[in-house]
């Protein structure tokens, strides 16, 4: 009985059997087939290694820049409150700037200019003519989707190299590059160059004065002040160090009047002669000025305050401002040059709440009244005037409006 069940287990065991002894003499052949004449095994080929092609080189992309982040003892107040609505102590300046965020975050890389000096969280927080400004300001601009910030202006040196620190600190600290101003001789030194989507993008940022604050004593390289010469050979550096594209803030012109002087004229000149600049964008004057193509390059000498809220009710038109788009095209050359220029004309709305409003979108809201859109239509249409005085819808800029 023993012999019959193991005989049972081998009957029930040769299907398995005939199938190993199969794959032993397919195996023995394959050996054989890999082995040539003399006996020696032949390497088998290694199958092609797939690769992920690199994504083809950029040739075309946008910068969207805003005119002067300003902040008075009014708007702190109004940032206080949204945070206190919202459940949070400190301030919040995100509801102040929700409007632009579709069109800033769209662009390929944004740029902003951080007027005033930032304060600790706790404050003191003050005005003009010495500005101190919640923090809470950096963390907004980044929400809106800035990448960079240009911080030479004429106060810069409000608090000294104090609030240079903690402005710088505080723009590290919410991921925002920055240029204009420095902690450090070597971080003066060094080119602000931004990856865009693997194209080098150069920011360099200049301001006309210091409101007759001297600089810090033995320390010449906190912020920049403007000469012809010293931004021409900060431009060459930025090209040496890799730079495809380099844009230059200017903190300049005379304020509250929509004409640029003569000096922003001639200094716009010699500038974009130059190979090494690429565009230039300005701030300061706290009112929308012209932009001009100037040879094949585009200068925007002034694009009014992004945010402000002043006490006397702004009577020189100091709540409009643009948010241009510039698209940046690579030429036969490689080189890039601006191609294409589109203005998104903006209104600092004072009441019922401090906010940035996006005119080409509230002039035609059919949720508003009819009376309110018309205002914005009205507002618009000063803004576009003070776009065109010399000659930028003529050379194509284009208005969102």
């Amino acid at each position: 009985m023993a012999f019959a069940g193991s005989a049972r287990r081998l009957h029930s065991r040769m299907p398995e059997m005939r199938v190993k002894a199969v794959i032993a003499a397919v195996a023995v052949l394959l050996v054989a087939a890999c082995t040539d004449q003399g006996g020696e095994a032949v390497r088998p080929t290694a199958a092609p290694r797939l690769t992920t092609p690199a994504p083809a080189p950029r040739n075309q992309l946008t910068v969207v820049a805003a005119g002067d982040l300003l902040v008075h003892p009014p708007l702190t107040e109004q940032a206080a409150a949204d945070a206190r609505q919202a459940g949070r102590s400190g301030h919040d300046f995100t509801r102040v700037l929700a409007a632009v965020r579709p069109w800033v975050s769209a662009a390929d890389l944004a740029i902003c200019h951080m007027e005033t000096p930032l304060a600790e969280p706790e404050g003191p927080f003050t005005g003009w003519p010495t500005f101190s400004v919640p923090p809470a300001l950096a963390d907004a601009a980044a929400w809106a989707g800035f990448d960079t910030c240009s911080t030479a202006s004429n106060h810069s040196l409000d608090t000294g190299m104090e609030g240079i620190t903690r402005t710088l600190d505080n723009l590290d600290r919410v991921g925002l590059r920055h240029t204009g101003t420095a902690r450090s001789a070597a971080e003066a030194a060094r080119p602000n160059i931004i990856d865009v989507a693997g194209v080098k993008v150069a920011q360099l940022s200049y301001a006309l004065s210091f409101n007759d604050i001297p600089l810090p004593a033995g320390q010449p390289w906190a912020a920049n002040l403007i000469t012809r010469d010293a931004i021409l050979a900060a431009a060459h550096r930025a090209r040496a160090a890799g730079a495809e594209i380099v844009i230059l803030s200017l903190h300049w012109g005379t304020e509250y009047q929509n004409a640029p002087n003569d000096d922003q004229l001639d200094l716009a000149r010699q500038l974009l002669a130059s190979p090494d600049i690429d565009l230039i964008i300005g701030h300061h004057v706290h009112v929308v000025q012209p932009f001009e193509k100037i040879g094949r390059k585009w200068v925007a000498y002034g694009m009014g305050n992004l945010t402000t809220r002043f006490d006397d009710g702004s009577p020189e038109n100091t709540q409009d401002a643009v948010v241009p788009q510039f698209t940046f095209t690579r030429t036969a050359s490689g080189a890039w040059e601006v191609t294409d220029v589109t203005v998104l004309p903006t209104w600092m709305e004072y009441r019922p709440a401090a906010r940035v409003v996006d005119l080409a979108t509230a002039a035609r809201d059919p949720a508003l009244p009819a009376a309110q859109r018309e205002h914005y239509v009205q507002i618009e249409k000063r803004i576009n005037g003070y776009v065109g005085m010399r000659g930028a819808l003529e050379a194509g800029l284009r208005q969102l409006s």
